[in-house]
C-alpha cells in the first residue's frame, strides 16, 4: 500500500484567508488536472465554511483545463445559511482565470420517507481481474508519456464488471466496481469528497460505447463539460461501490451519462449526471 497515492493528503487544502483556500495536484498525473480532483477539492473548500450540515448535492461546470504545475485557488461564496439548508458557491482559479465552479447545498441531518432503485446484478468485485492490470493492458499501445500516466499506481481501485474492447460497438451501459485504496478515516466529509473524486471516472467512455470509439481513437476530442452529484446516504468509500452507468443520449458532439453508486449490499448512496464533449474531428486535407 506504500506506493498508493493517499487522496486524503493529495486533496488537503491550505487556508490562506477567510473563504480562500489553496490546493495542489499531482504533477505526474498527465498534462491537465483530473476533473474529479477539482470537484473533490471544491467540495472540501465549501465544507470549510459549513458546520453541522451534510452536502446533499453539487452542480459543477468545467470551464478551462487545469494546469497541474501551479496551485489552484478556491474562493468560497457563502451564498446562504438557512434554518435547514446552506448554500455555497466555489470558484477554482488558476493564472487569474476561472477553471471550474461548483454550487453546493448542505442540509441539517433529518429523517424522512425513503425509497430507492434496485442495484443491477453484476459479478462481485472479488471475482474480477485486478484493475491495475486492466489499465496496464490498455496502456500498451499508448505514447511513452501516456503509458507512464496509466501505469502509475492509482488511488482508486477499479474493476470492470461489463468490459468492452476499445473498438467494440457495445450496449450503452457500463458497470464498474470502485473504492479508495488508502485509508480515509472516520470523517464523513472525506468519504463524500473521495466518492466525488471517483465519480468523474469512466463516464465519457460509457458515452462512446454505442459508437465503437474510445478516447484514443484518432480524431477524438473529449472533455467533461458539467457534472452533478446527489448524495443520498452516507457510505464508507474504502468499501466496494458499484458505479452503474448508462448513456441515454448523444447529440451535438456531446454525450450524456447517468450514474448510480451502490454499496456492495445494494444501498444506493449517490446519483450522478454528466455531459461531456465527444467530438470527432475531421482529418485535415492536404
Amino acid at each position: 500500500m506504500s506506493d498508493v497515492e493517499n487522496l486524503v493528503e493529495t486533496l488537503a487544502l491550505e487556508p490562506i484567508e477567510m473563504n480562500l483556500f489553496r490546493g495542489t495536484s499531482p504533477v505526474d498525473g498527465g498534462p491537465r488536472i483530473f476533473g474529479g480532483h477539482v470537484i473533490a477539492q471544491s467540495l472540501l473548500a465549501a465544507y470549510e465554511t459549513v458546520q453541522d450540515r451534510i452536502c446533499h448535492s453539487i452542480h459543477c461546470y468545467f470551464i478551462r483545463p487545469g494546469d497541474p504545475k501551479v496551485p489552484i485557488l478556491y474562493e468560497v461564496d457563502r451564498a446562504r445559511d438557512g434554518a435547514s439548508f446552506t448554500t455555497r458557491r466555489v470558484v477554482a482559479i488558476q493564472h487569474g482565470e476561472q477553471i471550474f465552479n461548483l454550487a453546493g447545498s448542505f442540509q441539517v441531518p433529518e429523517e424522512g420517507l425513503e425509497h430507492q432503485a434496485a442495484m443491477p446484478y453484476v459479478s462481485p468485485p472479488e471475482t474480477l481481474g485486478d484493475g491495475r492490470e486492466q489499465f496496464r493492458a490498455m496502456a500498451k499501445d499508448m505514447t511513452p508519456e501516456m503509458r507512464k500516466v496509466f501505469s502509475r499506481p492509482r488511488p482508486i481501485d477499479m474493476r470492470m464488471a461489463t468490459p468492452s474492447e476499445p473498438n467494440e460497438v457495445a450496449p450503452p451501459i457500463n458497470n464498474v466496481w470502485m473504492r479508495a485504496k488508502a485509508p480515509i478515516g472516520p470523517d464523513a466529509h472525506l468519504h463524500q469528497a473521495l466518492l466525488a473524486y471517483a465519480s468523474d471516472m469512466s463516464l465519457l467512455g460509457t458515452a462512446m460505447r454505442p459508437h465503437g470509439v474510445h478516447w484514443q481513437t484518432p480524431g477524438m476530442q473529449s472533455a467533461s463539460l458539467d457534472h452533478a452529484i446527489w448524495f443520498h446516504r452516507p457510505s464508507n468509500f474504502n468499501d466496494w461501490h458499484l458505479y452503474a452507468q448508462d448513456t441515454p443520449s448523444g447529440s451535438g458532439a456531446r454525450g450524456f451519462i447517468r450514474g448510480q453508486l451502490f454499496t456492495q449490499d445494494g444501498t444506493l448512496v449517490a446519483s450522478v449526471a454528466q455531459e461531456g464533449l465527444i467530438r470527432m474531428r475531421k482529418p485535415k486535407v492536404g
